[in-house]
């Protein structure tokens, strides 16, 4: 999995955990954490992607995949939620 970000604030999110999943979804900070609320589409790689526009500042996120909850292990960096959790993290600058 990857996370590619440009300074105009336009981050893509590309999930690689699973190829044969059915459904991706991305939830984070900027989506109040919404586990079925921004849908990543399959691209011909196998991948999983999204497109957004996202404010300056420190974000988390995680990858939803047929249902599981998961860490991108590729993630810029990692952060601890106020429950301890590890999410994915990245700044936006």
């Amino acid at each position: 999995m990857l996370l590619q970000t440009k300074t105009d604030g336009i981050v893509t999110f590309i999930c690689e955990l699973r190829p044969e999943a059915k459904e991706v979804y991305l939830a984070g900070d900027f989506n109040q954490w919404q586990p079925r609320e921004r849908q990543m589409l399959k691209a011909k790689d196998g991948s999983f992607r999204v497109k957004m526009k996202l404010p300056p500042g420190l974000h988390q996120y995680k990858f939803i995949v047929d249902g599981v909850w998961h860490n991108d292990p590729d993630a810029p960096s990692h952060e601890k939620n106020n429950s301890g959790v590890l999410n994915g993290a990245f700044v936006v600058e």
